[in-house]
């Protein structure tokens, strides 16, 4: 057998240099230096067959379609039209996007999913990591196969509106007219997040070998078109400064072209996920992040003002990227309309007046439809950029127009200042705790500073250690961690009841499930907001401290609140009442 597969010698493979430095890449520091070393030779072997099929098939589906009577224009798929030869050219289609999703599943970076037993494809996220060991699969066999991809293609299909038309072009998005009189919601690209072109390169020299008779404009060229992409990548553009330039020219051209020719009467919706993950102090102070600062900056220029924004969730939690980390979890739709012509000039006292007046309320609207502390941040950036859009420039002390950058580091501010101001909702030992917290995370300090603390906060070790929230011994003082809470804790018993033992025991019981966790919600009743409501404080604090396993636990006690709320009334309900499920 291995005689066999040594045998194996490809004909054609795609021998095309990738770009070494692309987001996302690592392979090629082990060598890999073109799309064929991604693939051994038995692989490159079955691809190549595959692909060289679609064709032949083509023309046999062809005189089948004419032979049953289908009439023919002459007309192919690409010319938009509807006889025997784009019918064929559909097949085609079908049968050549199967073989290049089957390639995500055939080649030398593929890992073994135990829990499924089946192959791992490649592309769990968008990127290319290097795999020292990898599965290779018959194209044939029960899992994996390339029969597979051409099923589910086929189950896909079945479930089209077969009576409903659509189209997709190609084209600049600056010189775009595809936009005039429409609806627009639109998902550009993420700054420097994902190097969409070169990724795509993956699966177009297999595409590109298969289709070009099909769509021969489309397939022009060897590789995906690259000089023009919106992607801040700054070894394709020299440099962080001239890619960041790069991206901020395009983008503004790009949302222009939107803003002049979009609907009037409806908004345009954008969707943007970037997460305010480099921070640093910026020179207006506070957080700032250069992918969002940069998009928002497009925007404005481009003559949007900001509206609205809405939450979406439609990251899956099981995604590759999602877990372990503090990913986020939602998409942020900016709602944007043209600037009014009518907009009035602010000063930077104005324009901090209004967000202090109008943040907390929006932030209050974001906890009570359950947003994930993961991406709440994101989503208050758009209530505070409605207020900036608001006015035609917003000036600072010198008379200066006040940059989007300065505007976000204000934002977020504004932000950390509505959190915090939700501690007046918390007792005394949990404000204790909170600013305990902080400092010192779950780590033991100095008795001396933490009784200092309690005094300030109007409380006492002595009486924290009787509420079962702190250990105090040698001249040390620490918070229990959930895992150490009492296991038998019932809040109608507890006569020294603290916020912050209640965060933490719903923590450790949403660690055994939600049936648990709602349990304790049910006997809590009103209080539990307030609990929802530390869990938010306590998510930013752990964010801004690198702290990522305890953030993780408090987003995922808010994002399971729904559930945990629905349980809860149904264990208040008589039991006749509750739906059950005949075994």
């Amino acid at each position: 057998m291995e005689a066999v597969a040594r045998q194996a010698n490809p004909e054609w493979k795609p021998d095309v240099e990738f770009f070494q430095q692309a987001l996302g890449f690592r392979i090629g520091n082990y060598g890999m230096t073109k799309w064929s070393d991604l693939f051994t030779p038995r692989q490159l072997v079955a691809l190549t067959t595959f692909s060289d099929l679609v064709p032949e098939v083509r023309e046999r589906v062809k005189r089948v379609a004419l032979a049953a009577g289908l009439p023919d224009d002459s007309k192919p798929l690409a010319a938009s039209g509807t006889g025997a030869t784009a019918y064929a050219d559909a097949v085609g289609v079908y049968l050549g996007l199967a073989t290049s999703r089957w390639s995500d599943l055939s080649n030398s970076l593929c890992s073994w999913n135990n829990t499924n037993e089946n192959v791992r494809a490649l592309f769990a996220r968008q990127a290319i990591p290097m795999n020292w060991d990898f599965v290779e699969l018959s194209p044939f066999s029960k899992v994996g196969s390339w029969f597979s991809t051409v099923e589910s293609s086929v189950e896909a299909s079945a479930s089209l509106a077969p009576e409903q038309s659509s189209f997709a072009s190609e084209a600049d998005a600056a010189n775009q007219n595809v936009s005039f009189g429409k609806v627009v919601s639109t998902d550009p690209p993420y700054y420097d997040n994902i190097g969409y072109a070169d990724l795509s390169d993956f699966f177009y020299v297999w595409l590109r070998r298969s289709l070009k008779l099909v769509f021969p404009d489309l397939f022009a060229t060897l590789t995906v078109p690259k000089t023009e992409e919106l992607v801040a990548t700054p070894s394709r553009h020299g440099s962080k400064d001239k890619a960041e330039a790069f991206f901020l020219d395009g983008m503004t051209h790009a949302m222009h072209r939107l803003a002049e020719q979009a609907h009037p009467g409806f908004p345009v919706t954008i969707y943007y996920a970037f997460k305010q993950s480099e921070t640093e102090s910026g020179g207006e102070g506070g957080t700032v992040s250069t992918g969002w600062d940069t998009f928002l900056e497009a925007v404005i220029r481009a003559g949007f003002a900001i509206t609205g924004t809405w939450p979406m969730r439609t990251e899956r939690g099981a995604r590759s990227r999602g877990i372990g980390s503090n990913a986020l979890a939602s998409s942020i739709l900016l709602v944007c309309r043209p600037l009014s012509v009518r907009a009035l000039t602010a000063t930077r006292r104005e324009f901090v007046t209004a967000l202090k007046a109008e943040l907390p309320v929006a932030l209050s609207h974001l906890q009570r439809g359950n947003i994930a502390p993961v991406d709440l941040a994101q989503a208050a950036i758009g209530p505070g950029m409605a207020v900036y859009t608001r006015y035609a420039k917003v000036l600072d002390a010198e008379g200066k127009p006040l940059s989007v950058r300065g505007a976000l580091a204000l934002i977020n501010q504004t932000l950390d200042e509505a959190l915090a101001e939700q501690e007046g909702d918390f007792d005394a030992d949990s404000r204790w705790a909170l600013a305990w917290f902080e400092q010192n995370g779950f780590s033991e300090g100095q008795y001396g500073v933490a009784e200092t603390l309690s005094k300030a906060k109007n409380t006492s070790v002595e009486g924290m250690v009787e509420a079962d929230i702190v250990q105090s011994k040698g001249g040390k003082v620490r918070l229990l961690k959930p895992s150490e809470l009492p296991k038998n804790w019932d809040p109608e018993d507890d006569e020294r009841l603290t916020v912050w033992e209640m965060v933490h025991q719903l923590v450790r019981a949403l660690e055994k499930g939600e049936t648990a966790a709602a349990e304790l919600v049910a006997k809590l009743g009103s209080k539990a907001e307030t609990a929802r409501e530390l869990a938010y404080r306590l998510y930013t604090i752990c964010e801004r401290k690198k702290r990522t396993q305890e953030a993780l636990s408090y987003n995922s006690l808010v994002q399971s609140w729904p559930e945990l709320l629905r349980l809860a009334s149904e264990k208040g309900r008589p039991r006749h009442e509750q739906t059950e499920i005949p075994v």
